[in-house]
């Protein structure tokens, strides 16, 4: 078998875990391998390392008919050793790189804060409850915001890069805050010998110029809420007074373009049965000027008619397939389009991504509520399952560690059969808690879909994988599954 593509540096080899602290062991030909087809030709997608090569058509097509007939697992084995694959132990072959062993509890890199659990528009659809999750509106008192600085500060490691976060609700309705923390956690940090960045979810009605001027002087990224033109747009987000919430994020942009840019600015499109065609919703967004704009299916939601179901994945994956063959296209001939779904994908792919929880929540990323408890993210604030400890008493290792030890991908069912397993990492905790995992097929199909563009993409534009960009949205989950 010959290599096609090494994706980017292969993972360090290392030695074997513990067999205590591992799940059980290999699945078999389907869980661990993908044949898939290009214009190139067939390959085989290895989810171990999540490494692609190069299929002869016989031995892809013996490998389709083994997997899709029943047989004996375990002659799974002798079948990969007779087709070359490269799989498991043995000799010359190095251990798996990821297994049932949870993730040591790392140093904490990323911290929201949810300045202001409230918002000025009313949406159906969001996860947040309007940002008050539940309970009442509330606001980040200062003492609160700073302390959760210092504790980020503290836990981090030494010389670490670290981002700051603003959530909410609105974030920008405590913009007097905001302003004070970026100019408290650029002191700070420089005292402690840390980079400090920051990022800011906003629906953009109500930025200022000042606003404008914080993000360009200082390393920020901005995800702006975007629903589509603006009937489609006006359709989910209600205004008070009956104004045009899309009018007003329209004035936030120019506000934006004449006193200053971030240095990402993204459009995040929350797709709902009532959302129009994501093809258009996607080119009038790049029409606005997002350096990225990307789709996320709104899995959970506090009215279950905005929730993205089982009967409609399908529809919701030949859209997302019809945005990504337009990608792919653009991106072949040497021209920009940044699909964030899309390139979050081929860059994930060709540096070998793959990973045994969805994102770094509960790990490297915690999120702070206005009254200072400590969550596994921004979607699990005030949810008492997912608390991790305060920013008084600091992070509670014990809870992340069981946190980490109970969600591995490799102790999920029934995700530790799937072969798209450690590209998806087993699902937004938010989504999986309320809903259960009624997105699989979208995800794998999603997937499958991505791998053949990686391997026409590089063919076609290699030095579109010279210059990644890379969002630093902290606690961003499962962006590749989507």
């Amino acid at each position: 078998m010959s290599v096609l593509l090494q994706i980017g540096r292969r993972p360090p080899e290392r030695e074997p875990r513990p067999a205590s602290g591992a799940a059980p062991g290999p699945l078999g030909l389907d869980a661990e391998t993908r044949v898939f087809r290009s214009a190139h030709g067939a390959h085989l997608f290895v989810a171990d390392g999540s490494r692609i090569y190069d299929l002869p058509e016989e031995a892809a097509d013996r490998l389709e008919r083994w997997t899709a007939a029943a047989h004996d697992p375990a002659q799974d084995a002798d079948l990969a050793a007779g087709l070359g694959l490269p799989l498991w132990g043995g000799a010359g072959m190095p251990a798996p790189r990821i297994d049932g062993t949870p993730a040591a509890v790392p140093p904490l890199s990323s911290l929201s804060l949810n300045v202001m659990q409230a918002c000025n528009l009313s949406c159906g659809h969001c996860y947040a409850d309007e940002g008050r999750f539940g309970g009442s509106a509330r606001a980040m008192p200062r003492e609160t915001a700073f302390a959760a600085v210092d504790r980020l500060l503290a836990e981090a490691a030494p010389d670490a890069a670290v981002v700051v976060g603003f959530m909410g609700g609105e974030p920008l309705l405590a913009r007097d805050l905001v302003h004070e923390v970026v100019a408290y956690a650029t002191r700070a940090g420089a005292a402690t010998g840390h980079a400090v960045r920051f990022a800011l979810t906003t629906n953009l009605t109500t930025v200022r110029p000042a606003d404008a001027e914080l993000f360009a002087a200082h390393p920020f990224t901005v995800a702006v809420s975007l629903d589509g033109d603006r009937a489609g747009h006006d359709a989910l987000r209600r205004a008070p007074g009956g104004g045009s919430a899309y009018e007003r994020l329209r004035a936030g942009l120019e506000v934006l373009e004449r006193h200053g840019r971030p240095r990402h600015l993204s459009a995040r499109v929350s797709v709902t049965p009532y959302t129009g065609r994501l093809l258009d919703i996607l080119e009038h967004g790049i029409g606005l000027g997002f350096d990225e704009v990307g789709f996320a299916a709104v899995v959970s939601a506090p009215d279950p008619a905005y929730e993205i179901g089982t009967d409609t994945f399908t529809g919701f994956l030949q859209q997302m397939v019809e945005c990504g063959e337009a990608a792919l296209r653009e991106l072949a001939a040497g021209r920009p389009y940044p699909f964030g779904n899309f390139q979050t994908a081929m860059y994930e792919l060709h540096t070998g991504g793959h990973r045994p929880y969805p994102c770094g929540a509960g790990a490297g990323y915690l999120s702070a509520s206005a009254e200072g408890g400590l969550y596994a993210c921004h979607r699990l604030v005030d949810d008492p399952a997912f608390a991790m400890g305060s920013l008084a008493q600091g992070p509670d290792q014990g809870a992340r560690a069981a946190h980490l030890a109970a969600r591995h991908v490799d102790r999920a069912e029934p995700c530790r059969s799937c072969w798209a397993r450690y590209l998806c990492g087993g699902g937004c905790y938010h989504e999986v808690t309320r809903r259960g995992r009624p997105g699989c097929d979208y995800i794998r199909g999603w997937l499958a879909f991505c791998l053949r563009a990686y391997v026409e993409l590089s063919q076609a534009a290699p030095e579109f994988f010279r210059n990644p960009t890379a969002s630093d949205l902290p606690g961003d989950p499962a962006a590749l599954a989507r």
